[in-house]
């Protein structure tokens, strides 16, 4: 019974079995048709879709197409109206150039008739001119002949009588200028000067280097000499001098140029004579100490002479170099303590015109500064000046006024004006400057020749110790006016021939003297 009912369940199971997967397979048939059924539709639906959008490209393109068609024939239509306008103007300027084409061809042939008329013009002048020449030729002959003086003779008397009447109306002009100017600036000028001078009471003494040194006694030769003269070499090489020891009793003479090593040398032997230890090793201590010493001495100086002026920033160098002026002379003056005076007669004239003071005193204490190493340096101490000056920072004023004081170049400032003349109040006041005796009367022979040199004058003296020359003149062969052009011309050849400290004043003297008797 149980395997019947198993049987039988078995069987049921089967048959449901078959049936369930008849039943999914009628299902899934059924499926499949509705999805081909769906698939075919979407084709469709997409088959219209893509027709629709295949037009509208095709309109899209179309009109794309025609919208360019149109730019592009718009755009010929411009090219072609510019290449017209461009026709036209290039056939305008073609027809213009033809027209200058003719007018240049018509003037040519004008120039070309005119340069014929022009060469027979020039044909006919040139034979005019032939014929006025001599008939010129001979008229000069005739007036030679009658007047007895050649054309050039004549030439020459025009020439000169031209000449004398263009200086003496050029001396007239001048004078008057002069004589205007005189009357405005000499009183105010001379006030100025007095003044400086009054005021500066410096006292001045004239010094000069000492290169004689005294010996106790004659024997102290023998020992500066040394054996085989090995003292002698041993101080010139440690000083840079030369020892002259010649036949002058109880003394030795120290010679060099630079005033620095004589002091140097003449301080050292005073030392080692009065020590009376004369040995090489001894000369090169003295020699060192006395250096020192010097050279302490030189940076007092010029830290004095600045303290004294108000100068507080000098450079270093440049107050080292006024230093060295104290021991420099020239023609007997001593440099430094000339340059404090012309600073302070710089400092007074300033004062008086309103100008800057301490700028007047920098100038002049700088003016000389030159001479501190002019027998180092080539070229004359005034550019030597102002090389120094430029190379330590001075302005270009002081530049100017150093360079300028003697005149080398012209003064171009006022403040150049102010220092050449407190250079020469200094130079010229008495006993300021000594000169050897041949000298100071060589250069007064000279002043009177060059005073006699000049034609019309009948007598030249040099006075004020050759601080003048007066020139006395024919009053019938030298006029007012040729009275003061002989002056300058005097004082021209003056300063050109001669050498001399400070100025000259010129004096020309004319004066008419009408004599007659009481019978």
């Amino acid at each position: 019974m149980v395997l019947a009912g198993v049987a039988i369940f078995a069987a049921a199971s089967a048959a449901g079995l078959v049936l369930g997967i008849w039943w999914g397979r009628r299902a899934l048939k059924g499926k499949l048709r509705e999805a081909e059924r769906q698939a075919s539709e979407i084709l469709k639906e997409a088959e219209r879709q893509a027709e629709i959008k295949r037009k509208e490209a095709s309109l899209q393109a179309k009109e794309e197409a025609y919208r360019i068609k149109a730019e592009v024939e718009r755009e010929m239509a411009q090219k072609r109206e510019e290449l017209l306008r461009l026709e036209k103007r290039l056939q305008q300027r073609e027809n213009n150039i033809d027209k200058r084409v003719d007018l240049l061809d018509a003037k040519e042939a004008e120039l070309e008739r005119k340069e014929g008329e022009l060469k027979a013009r020039e044909q006919r002048v040139q034979e005019k001119e032939r014929q006025y020449e001599e008939l010129l030729q001979e008229e000069r002959q005739r007036l030679e002949h009658l007047s007895g003086v050649t054309a050039e003779e004549a030439k020459k008397l025009l020439m000169e009588r031209m000449e004398e009447e263009a200086k003496y109306e050029a001396a007239k002009r001048i004078k008057e200028i002069e004589d205007e100017l005189r009357e405005q600036a000499t009183k105010r000028a001379q006030e100025i000067i007095a003044l400086a001078v009054q005021r500066y009471a410096g006292e001045y003494v004239a010094e000069k280097t000492v290169s004689l040194v005294n010996l106790p006694a004659e024997e102290m030769k023998g020992r500066i000499i040394g054996r085989e003269g090995r003292n002698i070499r041993a101080f010139e090489a440690a000083t840079g001098v030369d020892l002259i020891i010649d036949d002058t009793p109880e003394a030795v003479i120290v010679s060099s140029f630079n005033p620095v090593r004589r002091e140097v040398a003449r301080l050292a032997l005073e030392r080692l004579v009065s020590d009376g230890r004369i040995h090489p090793a001894r000369i090169e201590e003295v020699v060192s100490q006395v250096e020192e010493e010097i050279e302490q001495s030189i940076k007092e100086a010029g830290n004095q002479a600045a303290f004294d002026l108000g100068i507080h920033d000098l450079h270093p160098e440049l107050i080292k170099l006024v230093g060295r002026l104290k021991y420099r002379t020239s023609y007997g003056q001593n440099v430094y303590q000339h340059s404090l005076e012309v600073a302070f007669l710089c400092g007074i004239m300033a004062a008086e015109l309103n100008l800057n003071v301490k700028q007047a005193k920098r100038a002049g204490l700088l003016h000389d500064i030159g001479k501190a190493v002019d027998h180092e340096v080539e070229g004359g101490h005034a550019a030597i000046g102002a090389e120094l000056a430029r190379k330590y920072g001075e302005s270009e004023e002081i530049i100017r006024a150093i360079a300028a004081h003697h005149d080398e170049p012209s003064p171009d400032n006022l403040l150049a004006v102010l220092v050449q003349a407190a250079d020469a109040l200094s130079g010229a006041r008495p006993g300021a400057r000594r000169e050897m005796y041949e000298t100071y009367v060589k250069r007064l022979q000279d002043l009177e020749r060059i005073g006699r040199s000049f034609p019309g004058v009948e007598k030249a003296y040099a006075i004020q110790a050759g601080r003048e020359v007066r020139v006395i003149v024919y009053s019938d062969r030298v006029s007012d006016e040729e009275a003061l052009m002989l002056s300058r011309e005097v004082a021209k050849k003056i300063e050109k021939e001669l050498h001399y400290p400070g100025q000259i004043k010129v004096t020309v003297i004319r004066e008419v003297r009408a004599v007659d008797y009481a019978k």
